[in-house]
């Protein structure tokens, strides 16, 4: 089973948890409807068009409202602090909550607690408050884009807004920005460096890249870094190798685009409908490259 963490920028959202379902076009979650815009919202429900696909079991959501004040945030951290031991999850993917170190800490001890420990995904805050804690290792894999990942690479950054210039990606290359994470304990096992080519890094090493194939809107279209994590989520919680599944987000997004051939105006929402036949196709590029192809 899967879940995934995050907030919805609504103050008035109440903290929320259950099973999610695509009702209408917008995300359904105990009985509470969420619009499908970029962050948590496009995750989530990427996670659960590729669940189905999988059949690999619920996806279960857990969100709260938050315009940046962090007042919803520390909610839901609370709650998750106090009450993640009762859970059992396959993978928990956490996506954005403003960074706090001191509840970040919480929650991990919380995980630690569960009754078998989860594959552990983390994108957006909770990566931020992940490497700030220094607790990045703990996790499986991180799937920053490249602005993010000049904030990992930087050991004395307290905080994205830090990053030293000489660190950041059009000064770096991604290899050199991986290897700058890694030295400093501030990656887990697995990158996803998502961009114009996406970056697979392991262990301090680069893997694997996922360039093809290319729809350029996709590049104009907020949301699509999210789709690619929840993807991701829902394949580790198929029992995929996380490796292997890493490799088949990437390619699985990237269908996604060819698949729905979108504009710049598309909004994340209608890309969603096409993610089942991407992920058919993104297993068939993974199969192609292993037999050289």
């Amino acid at each position: 089973m899967l879940a995934v963490i995050g907030t919805v920028p609504d103050p008035s959202f109440p903290l929320t948890y259950g099973s999610a379902r695509l009702k209408d076009g917008e995300l359904s979650v105990a009985g509470m409807n969420v619009p499908i815009g970029r962050g948590t919202p496009a995750l989530a429900a990427a996670a659960v068009a590729a669940a189905e696909r999988l059949s690999c079991g619920d996806v279960v959501v857990f969100v709260v409202g938050d315009v940046g004040r962090g007042d919803g945030s520390r909610v839901l951290y609370r709650f998750l602090a106090e009450n993640l031991s009762r859970f059992s999850f396959d993978v928990m993917v956490f996506h954005y909550l403003q960074p706090d170190v001191d509840w970040h800490n919480k929650v991990l001890f919380a995980v630690d607690a569960m009754p078998r420990r989860p594959v552990l995904i983390a994108d957006a805050g909770f990566m931020y408050a992940a490497k700030m804690s220094g607790q990045a290792s703990a996790y499986d894999i991180f799937t920053p884009d490249i602005g993010e990942m000049a904030f990992l690479a930087d050991e004395r950054a307290p905080h994205p807004f830090y990053t030293r210039g000489f660190i950041l990606h059009d000064t770096l290359s991604v290899p050199e920005l991986v290897a700058r994470a890694y030295a400093h304990d501030d990656a887990p096992r697995l990158l996803v460096v998502k961009g114009e080519t996406d970056h697979i890094a392991e262990a301090g090493r680069i893997v694997a890249t996922v360039r093809e194939p290319i729809w350029e809107a996709m590049e104009a279209i907020g949301g699509t870094g999210d789709t690619l994590t929840g993807i991701l989520g829902a394949l580790c919680a198929s029992g995929k190798d996380p490796l292997d599944a890493c490799r088949t987000a990437a390619l699985t997004n990237r269908w996604i685009g060819r698949l729905a051939r979108p504009t710049p105006a598309t909004q994340v929402a209608e890309l969603i409908p096409a993610i089942p036949d991407a992920l058919e196709q993104g297993h068939k590029s993974v199969g192609a490259e292993d037999m050289g192809g």
